[in-house]
Protein backbone atom coordinates (compact mmCIF):
# COMPACT_ATOMS: atom_id res chain seq x y z
CA UNK A 1 0.00 0.00 0.00
CA UNK A 2 1.11 3.55 -0.69
CA UNK A 3 0.39 7.03 0.64
CA UNK A 4 0.34 9.83 -1.94
CA UNK A 5 0.54 13.41 -0.68
CA UNK A 6 -0.16 16.44 -2.87
CA UNK A 7 0.91 19.61 -1.03
CA UNK A 8 -0.51 22.71 -2.68
CA UNK A 9 -0.48 26.36 -1.67
CA UNK A 10 -4.07 26.24 -0.41
CA UNK A 11 -4.81 22.57 0.30
CA UNK A 12 -2.96 19.33 0.94
CA UNK A 13 -4.56 16.19 -0.46
CA UNK A 14 -3.82 12.69 0.84
CA UNK A 15 -4.56 9.51 -1.10
CA UNK A 16 -4.19 5.91 0.05
CA UNK A 17 -3.59 3.29 -2.67
CA UNK A 18 -3.84 -0.47 -2.46
CA UNK A 19 -1.90 -1.32 -5.60
CA UNK A 20 -3.55 0.70 -8.37
CA UNK A 21 -6.81 1.14 -6.44
CA UNK A 22 -7.40 4.45 -4.69
CA UNK A 23 -9.09 3.60 -1.39
CA UNK A 24 -9.88 7.22 -0.58
CA UNK A 25 -8.63 10.79 -0.67
CA UNK A 26 -8.84 13.61 1.86
CA UNK A 27 -8.26 17.36 1.60
CA UNK A 28 -6.99 19.57 4.44
CA UNK A 29 -5.79 23.16 4.61
CA UNK A 30 -2.07 23.65 3.96
CA UNK A 31 -1.20 25.24 7.30
CA UNK A 32 2.58 25.67 7.43
CA UNK A 33 2.38 25.52 11.24
CA UNK A 34 1.30 21.85 11.28
CA UNK A 35 3.81 19.47 12.85
CA UNK A 36 4.84 16.00 11.70
CA UNK A 37 2.83 14.52 14.58
CA UNK A 38 -0.31 16.38 13.50
CA UNK A 39 0.11 15.03 9.98
CA UNK A 40 0.83 11.57 11.35
CA UNK A 41 -2.40 11.64 13.38
CA UNK A 42 -4.33 12.79 10.31
CA UNK A 43 -2.98 9.93 8.20
CA UNK A 44 -3.92 7.41 10.87
CA UNK A 45 -7.46 8.84 10.90
CA UNK A 46 -7.64 8.60 7.10
CA UNK A 47 -6.49 4.97 7.25
CA UNK A 48 -9.24 4.24 9.79
CA UNK A 49 -11.80 5.78 7.44
CA UNK A 50 -10.44 3.64 4.60
CA UNK A 51 -10.78 0.60 6.88
CA UNK A 52 -7.09 -0.22 6.74
CA UNK A 53 -4.04 0.10 8.99
CA UNK A 54 -1.38 2.75 8.48
CA UNK A 55 1.15 0.01 9.27
CA UNK A 56 0.38 -1.55 5.86
CA UNK A 57 1.71 1.52 4.03
CA UNK A 58 5.17 0.68 2.66
CA UNK A 59 5.80 3.67 0.40
CA UNK A 60 5.11 7.40 0.48
CA UNK A 61 5.22 9.80 -2.46
CA UNK A 62 5.15 13.57 -1.98
CA UNK A 63 4.38 16.21 -4.59
CA UNK A 64 4.88 19.64 -3.07
CA UNK A 65 5.02 23.30 -4.04
CA UNK A 66 5.46 24.39 -0.39
CA UNK A 67 9.08 23.69 0.70
CA UNK A 68 8.42 24.15 4.44
CA UNK A 69 5.66 21.53 4.39
CA UNK A 70 7.83 19.19 2.30
CA UNK A 71 10.31 19.06 5.16
CA UNK A 72 7.57 18.44 7.74
CA UNK A 73 6.00 15.68 5.63
CA UNK A 74 9.38 14.06 5.11
CA UNK A 75 9.95 13.94 8.87
CA UNK A 76 6.45 12.50 9.35
CA UNK A 77 7.18 9.76 6.81
CA UNK A 78 10.41 8.72 8.51
CA UNK A 79 8.85 8.79 11.98
CA UNK A 80 5.54 7.01 11.30
CA UNK A 81 6.37 4.79 8.31
CA UNK A 82 10.11 4.30 8.85
CA UNK A 83 10.87 4.85 5.19
CA UNK A 84 12.32 7.51 2.93
CA UNK A 85 9.60 9.27 0.93
CA UNK A 86 9.87 9.75 -2.82
CA UNK A 87 9.92 13.52 -3.37
CA UNK A 88 8.60 14.17 -6.87
CA UNK A 89 11.03 15.98 -9.18
CA UNK A 90 12.12 15.98 -12.81
CA UNK A 91 15.14 13.79 -11.94
CA UNK A 92 12.94 10.73 -11.31
CA UNK A 93 11.86 8.15 -13.94
CA UNK A 94 8.72 9.86 -15.17
CA UNK A 95 7.95 7.92 -18.33
CA UNK A 96 7.84 11.17 -20.32
CA UNK A 97 10.54 13.49 -21.67
CA UNK A 98 10.75 17.02 -20.25
CA UNK A 99 11.36 19.69 -22.92
CA UNK A 100 11.23 22.64 -20.50
CA UNK A 101 14.34 24.87 -20.69
CA UNK A 102 15.02 24.07 -17.01
CA UNK A 103 13.31 20.76 -16.14
CA UNK A 104 14.01 21.24 -12.42
CA UNK A 105 11.81 24.35 -12.38
CA UNK A 106 8.62 22.51 -13.39
CA UNK A 107 6.27 22.22 -10.41
CA UNK A 108 5.91 18.73 -8.98
CA UNK A 109 2.12 18.84 -9.34
CA UNK A 110 2.47 19.72 -13.02
CA UNK A 111 4.82 16.79 -13.56
CA UNK A 112 2.34 14.45 -11.86
CA UNK A 113 -0.53 15.76 -13.98
CA UNK A 114 1.47 15.24 -17.17
CA UNK A 115 2.60 11.73 -16.20
CA UNK A 116 -0.87 10.52 -15.18
CA UNK A 117 -2.61 12.28 -18.05
CA UNK A 118 -0.32 10.77 -20.67
CA UNK A 119 -0.61 7.31 -19.09
CA UNK A 120 -4.41 7.51 -19.31
CA UNK A 121 -4.97 9.31 -22.64
CA UNK A 122 -1.65 9.50 -24.54
CA UNK A 123 -1.12 12.67 -26.56
CA UNK A 124 -1.40 15.31 -27.73
CA UNK A 125 -2.83 16.34 -24.41
CA UNK A 126 -3.56 19.47 -22.39
CA UNK A 127 -4.19 19.15 -18.66
CA UNK A 128 -5.94 22.17 -17.14
CA UNK A 129 -5.54 22.30 -13.36
CA UNK A 130 -7.99 24.70 -11.70
CA UNK A 131 -6.24 25.37 -8.38
CA UNK A 132 -4.66 28.37 -6.65
CA UNK A 133 -3.24 29.02 -10.12
CA UNK A 134 -4.86 27.77 -13.30
CA UNK A 135 -2.18 25.83 -15.15
CA UNK A 136 -2.13 24.32 -18.63
CA UNK A 137 0.34 21.49 -19.21
CA UNK A 138 0.98 20.28 -22.75
CA UNK A 139 2.17 16.79 -23.66
CA UNK A 140 2.94 15.82 -27.25
CA UNK A 141 1.89 12.73 -29.17
CA UNK A 142 5.32 11.23 -28.42
CA UNK A 143 5.13 11.79 -24.67
CA UNK A 144 7.16 14.98 -24.50
CA UNK A 145 6.26 17.55 -21.87
CA UNK A 146 6.40 20.71 -23.97
CA UNK A 147 5.63 23.30 -21.29
CA UNK A 148 2.46 25.22 -20.63
CA UNK A 149 0.72 28.23 -19.16
CA UNK A 150 0.34 29.62 -15.63
CA UNK A 151 -2.53 32.03 -14.93
CA UNK A 152 -4.25 33.34 -11.77
CA UNK A 153 -6.69 30.81 -10.34
CA UNK A 154 -10.43 31.40 -10.02
CA UNK A 155 -10.44 31.74 -6.23
CA UNK A 156 -7.25 33.82 -6.36
CA UNK A 157 -8.88 36.27 -8.79
CA UNK A 158 -12.02 36.53 -6.65
CA UNK A 159 -10.07 37.11 -3.43
CA UNK A 160 -7.85 39.73 -5.03
CA UNK A 161 -10.84 41.59 -6.46
CA UNK A 162 -12.50 41.64 -3.03
CA UNK A 163 -9.23 42.73 -1.35
CA UNK A 164 -8.48 45.59 -3.72
CA UNK A 165 -11.99 47.03 -4.18
CA UNK A 166 -13.51 48.31 -0.94
CA UNK A 167 -17.14 47.95 -2.02
CA UNK A 168 -16.90 44.56 -3.71
CA UNK A 169 -17.96 41.73 -1.39
CA UNK A 170 -16.56 38.26 -0.97
CA UNK A 171 -18.76 35.98 -3.06
CA UNK A 172 -19.71 32.32 -3.48
CA UNK A 173 -18.08 31.00 -6.61
CA UNK A 174 -20.98 29.63 -8.64
CA UNK A 175 -22.19 30.49 -12.12
CA UNK A 176 -25.00 33.06 -12.32
CA UNK A 177 -28.06 32.52 -14.47
CA UNK A 178 -26.81 34.80 -17.24
CA UNK A 179 -23.82 36.91 -18.23
CA UNK A 180 -25.51 40.25 -17.54
CA UNK A 181 -25.67 40.49 -13.76
CA UNK A 182 -28.42 42.53 -12.10
CA UNK A 183 -26.72 42.60 -8.68
CA UNK A 184 -23.13 43.23 -7.63
CA UNK A 185 -22.71 39.59 -6.60
CA UNK A 186 -24.08 38.26 -9.93
CA UNK A 187 -21.92 40.73 -11.85
CA UNK A 188 -18.82 39.53 -10.01
CA UNK A 189 -19.74 35.87 -10.48
CA UNK A 190 -20.25 36.47 -14.18
CA UNK A 191 -17.01 38.38 -14.57
CA UNK A 192 -14.90 35.86 -12.69
CA UNK A 193 -16.42 32.55 -13.82
CA UNK A 194 -17.58 33.18 -17.38
CA UNK A 195 -14.31 35.00 -18.05
CA UNK A 196 -12.41 31.99 -16.70
CA UNK A 197 -14.29 29.65 -19.05
CA UNK A 198 -13.78 31.93 -22.06
CA UNK A 199 -10.09 32.42 -21.27
CA UNK A 200 -9.57 28.67 -20.87
CA UNK A 201 -11.27 27.88 -24.18
CA UNK A 202 -9.34 30.61 -25.99
CA UNK A 203 -6.07 29.29 -24.56
CA UNK A 204 -6.90 25.76 -25.73
CA UNK A 205 -7.47 27.12 -29.25
CA UNK A 206 -4.17 29.00 -29.14
CA UNK A 207 -2.29 25.90 -27.93
CA UNK A 208 -3.98 23.80 -30.63
CA UNK A 209 -2.66 26.12 -33.33
CA UNK A 210 0.88 25.81 -31.98
CA UNK A 211 0.55 22.02 -31.83
CA UNK A 212 -1.02 21.92 -35.31
CA UNK A 213 -3.38 19.36 -33.82
CA UNK A 214 -6.37 19.37 -31.48
CA UNK A 215 -5.45 17.86 -28.11
CA UNK A 216 -7.43 15.85 -25.62
CA UNK A 217 -8.33 18.24 -22.80
CA UNK A 218 -8.36 16.94 -19.23
CA UNK A 219 -9.57 19.02 -16.27
CA UNK A 220 -8.42 18.56 -12.70
CA UNK A 221 -8.14 20.63 -9.52
CA UNK A 222 -10.63 22.06 -7.06
CA UNK A 223 -12.79 23.95 -9.56
CA UNK A 224 -12.58 21.43 -12.41
CA UNK A 225 -16.03 19.90 -11.92
CA UNK A 226 -17.66 23.33 -11.85
CA UNK A 227 -15.84 24.40 -15.02
CA UNK A 228 -16.50 21.19 -16.91
CA UNK A 229 -20.26 21.73 -16.60
CA UNK A 230 -19.87 25.01 -18.50
CA UNK A 231 -17.38 24.06 -21.21
CA UNK A 232 -17.63 21.66 -24.15
CA UNK A 233 -13.88 21.69 -24.88
CA UNK A 234 -13.07 19.63 -21.76
CA UNK A 235 -13.07 15.93 -22.67
CA UNK A 236 -12.35 14.32 -19.31
CA UNK A 237 -12.60 15.16 -15.62
CA UNK A 238 -9.88 13.59 -13.44
CA UNK A 239 -10.11 14.99 -9.88
CA UNK A 240 -7.29 12.79 -8.51
CA UNK A 241 -4.81 13.21 -11.37
CA UNK A 242 -1.92 14.48 -9.22
CA UNK A 243 -2.35 11.58 -6.78
CA UNK A 244 -2.42 9.12 -9.70
CA UNK A 245 0.77 10.68 -11.06
CA UNK A 246 2.47 10.33 -7.68
CA UNK A 247 1.57 6.64 -7.60
CA UNK A 248 2.94 6.02 -11.09
CA UNK A 249 6.20 7.85 -10.39
CA UNK A 250 6.72 6.06 -7.07
CA UNK A 251 6.09 2.70 -8.76
CA UNK A 252 8.62 3.49 -11.49
CA UNK A 253 11.16 4.74 -8.98
CA UNK A 254 10.85 1.63 -6.82
CA UNK A 255 11.19 -0.67 -9.85
CA UNK A 256 14.33 1.19 -10.95
CA UNK A 257 15.85 0.88 -7.47
CA UNK A 258 15.03 -2.83 -7.25
CA UNK A 259 16.23 -3.61 -10.78
CA UNK A 260 19.36 -5.79 -10.55
CA UNK A 261 22.51 -4.35 -12.08
CA UNK A 262 24.57 -6.41 -14.52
Amino acid sequence: MMLAVDIGNTHTVFGIYDGKKLLGNWRVTSFVTRTEDEFGALVQTFCDQAETSYKKIHAVGISSVVPNLTDVMERMTKKYFRTEPVIISSSLPLGITIRYDDPSSVGADRLCNAVAGYAKYKGPLVIVDFGTATTFDVVSHDGEYLGGVIAPGIETSASELHRRAAKLPKIDLRFPRKAIGTTTVESMQSGILFSAVDAMEAMIRRISKELDDYPTVVATGGFSELMMKQSKVINHHEPTLVLDGIRLIVDRTEKKIKKPTK
